[in-house]
C-alpha cells in the first residue's frame, strides 16, 4: 500500500527532524524571541510551495500574530500558466524589488524556506535581507541544495547568507515514493517538514517569550466563542508590528 509507506516515510522524516535539528529549531526561536523582546519584526518568505509554509503559520488559530509574510506578485500558485513562476524565480534582480516594499529593517528577523535553495530569488532574498541588517532564518535540505549548482550568477546558495540553517531533511528531487511502472518517484516530502520545522519553531519561541516575561500575541479560532473580539484587541495591542491588516 504506498498511501501506508508515505504515512510511514513521513513519520520516519519527522523522527530526523526530531533527532538532528531540535538544537537549530532552539537557536532560531531563541533569535526570534530575543528580536520580539526588543521591539524588532518578523516576517516570512518563500517562492511557490515554498510560500505554503510561511502561510500555514501565518493568520490561523494558534498561530503567532506578529508573523508578516513577504508574498511576491507572480510567485503565488494562482498564477497561470504554473510555469511562469518558475521562471519568475531564477530572475535576477527580482528579489530585491520584493524586500524594498516591506517595512522590513535591521535588527527584523527574515524566515526564508527554499527546500533547493538554488534559484536566483531566494538566494538574492537572504543576501538582500542580510545587507538590511535583518538575521535570516532559512529552512532548506542541505541534501537537495548540494546536490545540484547553483542558477544564480554568484554561485551562491540560499543557505550561505543564513544565520540559521535549519534542513528538512527532504531528499533531492523532493519525492519519496518508488512505483512499480512509473519512471520517476512521487509524492514529494518537503512541504510537511517545512511545516513541522516552522510550528516546531513558533512553539518554541512561544515558550521563550513567555519566560523572558513577554506575553506573545496568539490567534483564537475565530469559529470559537469570543474569538473574534480576542483577536480584534490583540491585533489592536500588537499593530506597530503587524503589516497584513
Amino acid at each position: 500500500m504506498k498511501s501506508k509507506e508515505y504515512l510511514e516515510q513521513a513519520i520516519d522524516f519527522l523522527q530526523r527532524i526530531q533527532e538532528t535539528q531540535l538544537d537549530r529549531i532552539e537557536e532560531a526561536a531563541d533569535v526570534i524571541s530575543q528580536a520580539i523582546i526588543d521591539g524588532h519584526s518578523l516576517f516570512g518568505f518563500g517562492c511557490t510551495h515554498s510560500s505554503l509554509p510561511i502561510e500555514d503559520i501565518f493568520y490561523r488559530a494558534g498561530g503567532l500574530m506578529l508573523v508578516n509574510p513577504i508574498f511576491a506578485p507572480g510567485l503565488s500558485l494562482d498564477i497561470r500558466p504554473p510555469t511562469f513562476t518558475s521562471k519568475l524565480e531564477r530572475l535576477e534582480g527580482y528579489a530585491q524589488l520584493v524586500l524594498d516594499r516591506t517595512p522590513a529593517k535591521a535588527g527584523d528577523v527574515l524566515i526564508l524556506v527554499s527546500v533547493s535553495g538554488r534559484n536566483a530569488v531566494p538566494v538574492e532574498m537572504a543576501k538582500a535581507a542580510k545587507a538590511k541588517g535583518m538575521t535570516v532564518i532559512g529552512v532548506t535540505s542541505m541534501a537537495y541544495t548540494t546536490a545540484f549548482p547553483s542558477r544564480h550568477s554568484s554561485g551562491k546558495k540560499m543557505y550561505e547568507y543564513a544565520d540559521v540553517i535549519i534542513d528538512n531533511q527532504a531528499p533531492p528531487g523532493d519525492a519519496v515514493l518508488e512505483v512499480e511502472g512509473l519512471p520517476q518517484k512521487c509524492c514529494p516530502i518537503s512541504g510537511i517538514m517545512s511545516i513541522a520545522v516552522l510550528h516546531a519553531m513558533i512553539a518554541e519561541t512561544i515558550e521563550r517569550l513567555i519566560a523572558k516575561g513577554f506575553t506573545p500575541p496568539v490567534y483564537l479560532a475565530a469559529n470559537a466563542e469570543g474569538g473574534d473580539e480576542w483577536n480584534t484587541r490583540l491585533l489592536e495591542e500588537f499593530k506597530d508590528r503587524i503589516f497584513y491588516l
